[in-house]
C-alpha cells in the first residue's frame, strides 16, 4: 500500500470520526443555544453513537460486496450532509438528527480500516494498520482543539460547517486517488448480515468486543465529562482551553502507533494487558482533577496511549482471524465500541451532576477493572478454524 494513500484513509478517518465527537469540549455551549438541560447534554454525543451503531450493522457489511472506494466516497458525501444538518439547527431535535445522521455515515471509518486490511500484505498489516486508525485517534482528539478554538472564534456551529466542507472534498479526493477495490465474489445483503450476527457466539470475537465495550466506556467518560468540570470552579477555563487538552490525548495516543508492529510480531495479547493496567492508572491520576491540571494532564496522555494501543491490537488480531470478512468483522466489532461510548458519553454527565468529578472517575475506574477480567479470561485462540465452518454455512444459504 503506498504511503499516499494510508495518509488518505488516515485523513478520512479523522475527518469521519470527527463529525461524532467536535461537540464534547463545546457541550455547554450547545446546551446553552439550544435549550437542552446540563444533564441532558450527553445525548449530544450519545446521537452520534447511536447513528454509528446503526451504520455498523447496516452499512459496514458492504464493503464486503462493493467496491469499497465507491463506498467510501458515497458514505463521505452523507457525513457532510449530516454535518450541515447539525451546523443550521434551530432546535434541539435538529441538532439530535443531524449528529445521528452524521454518525450513521461516519462508519465509512470501518470501511477504511477494513480496505487497509484486506490491501496490505500480512507482514505490513499491523503496520497499515497503526497509520490509518491514527487518523481515528487524530480525528477524536485534535478535533477537540480545533472544536474550542473555531468555537470561540465564529460560535459552535463553525465546527460543522468547517466538517462539512472538509467531507466533501474529501469525497472528491477518494474518488479520483483511491485505487480500485474489487470484490473476489459476489454475495447477496442477507448472508454477509448473517455471517456478521455468527460473529456474536464466537469466544475469541466476543472477548474482544467486551473489551472494546469496556474500553470506550471508560474512554467516553472521561471525554464527554471533562469539560464540565474544567468550565467550573475551580478553574473556569475556555472552551478553547479545554479544547487544548486534547493535544494531552493526541501525544498518548500517537506514542501508541507502534502498536500495530507489536501485533504484527505476535505480541497482540501482551500488549493488550499492559495498555489496561496502564488505563487503570490513568484514572487514579484523572481523579485529581478538582486540585491538579498536570496530573490530570499525565492521566490524559496514559488514557489515550492505552486506549489506542489496545483498540489497534483488537483490530489486528480480529482482521488476522477473520481475512475474508474484513468488513463485517469490523463492523460487528465496532458494535461494541458504539454502545460503550453512547454508555460512557451518556453516563458521565448525569453522574457529574448527582456527584461531582468523583462520580465519572469511580465509573471510569470500575470500567477499566471489567475490561481487564475480560482479557484475562478471553481465550488465547486466533479463532480462525472456529469461526470457518459458520461463514461458509451463511454464503450457502
Amino acid at each position: 500500500m503506498h504511503g499516499r494513500t494510508r495518509l488518505l484513509l488516515a485523513a478520512v478517518c479523522g475527518v469521519a470520526v470527527a463529525s461524532v465527537y467536535a461537540g464534547q469540549p463545546v457541550l455547554g455551549a450547545m446546551g446553552r443555544d439550544l435549550d437542552v438541560p446540563v444533564d441532558s447534554l450527553g445525548w449530544f454525543v450519545a446521537a452520534g453513537q447511536l447513528g454509528y451503531l446503526a451504520g455498523l450493522v447496516l452499512l459496514v457489511p458492504l464493503g464486503d460486496m462493493l467496491d469499497r472506494g465507491r463506498l467510501i466516497a458515497a458514505h463521505l458525501g452523507l457525513v457532510a450532509a449530516g454535518a450541515l444538518i447539525t451546523a443550521v439547527a434551530p432546535a434541539a431535535w435538529a441538532a439530535f438528527a443531524g449528529l445521528a445522521v452524521a454518525g450513521l455515515f461516519a462508519v465509512v471509518v470501518q470501511t477504511a480500516v477494513a480496505y487497509t486490511a484486506s490491501a496490505s500484505p500480512p507482514a505490513e498489516r499491523g503496520r497499515n494498520l497503526g497509520i490509518v486508525t491514527s487518523g481515528v485517534v487524530i480525528g477524536i482528539l485534535g478535533s477537540r482543539v480545533a472544536a474550542g478554538i473555531l468555537a470561540d472564534l465564529w460560535g459552535w456551529r463553525s465546527i460543522y460547517l468547517a466538517l462539512t466542507a472538509l467531507a466533501g472534498v474529501l469525497a472528491l479526493l477518494v474518488l479520483t486517488v483511491l485505487p480500485a477495490d474489487a470484490r473476489p465474489r459476489t454475495v447477496r445483503y442477507g448472508q454477509v448480515l448473517r455471517s456478521l450476527g455468527g460473529l456474536f457466539v464466537q469466544p475469541v470475537f466476543l472477548g474482544r468486543g467486551l473489551i472494546a465495550f469496556f474500553l470506550f466506556a471508560s474512554f467516553g467518560t472521561l471525554w464527554s465529562g471533562m469539560a464540565l468540570p474544567l468550565a467550573g470552579a475551580p478553574w473556569h477555563l475556555s472552551e478553547a482551553q479545554i479544547g487544548l487538552f486534547g493535544v494531552a490525548g493526541l501525544a498518548g495516543a500517537l506514542g501508541a502507533a507502534r502498536s500495530g508492529r507489536w501485533g504484527d510480531a505476535g505480541h497482540a495479547r501482551r500488549v493488550t494487558g499492559i495498555a489496561l493496567a496502564l488505563l487503570l492508572a490513568s484514572w487514579a491520576a484523572i481523579g485529581q482533577l478538582s486540585w491538579s491540571l498536570p496530573l490530570l494532564v499525565l492521566g490524559v496522555v496514559l488514557l489515550d496511549f492505552a486506549v489506542q494501543a489496545v483498540h489497534v491490537s483488537n483490530q489486528h488480531t480480529l482482521t488476522t482471524a477473520y481475512p475474508d470478512r474484513t468488513s463485517t468483522v469490523i463492523g460487528a466489532y465496532m458494535v461494541f465500541y458504539s454502545l460503550g461510548s453512547a454508555l460512557g458519553a451518556a453516563a458521565t454527565t448525569a453522574l457529574y451532576d448527582a456527584a461531582g468529578w468523583t462520580g465519572p472517575t469511580v465509573l471510569g475506574a470500575t470500567l477499566t477493572l471489567c475490561a481487564l477480567v475480560t482479557w484475562a479470561v478471553t481465550p488465547r485462540t486466533t479463532g480462525r478454524d472456529v469461526t470457518r465452518p459458520q461463514l461458509e454455512r451463511a454464503e450457502k444459504v
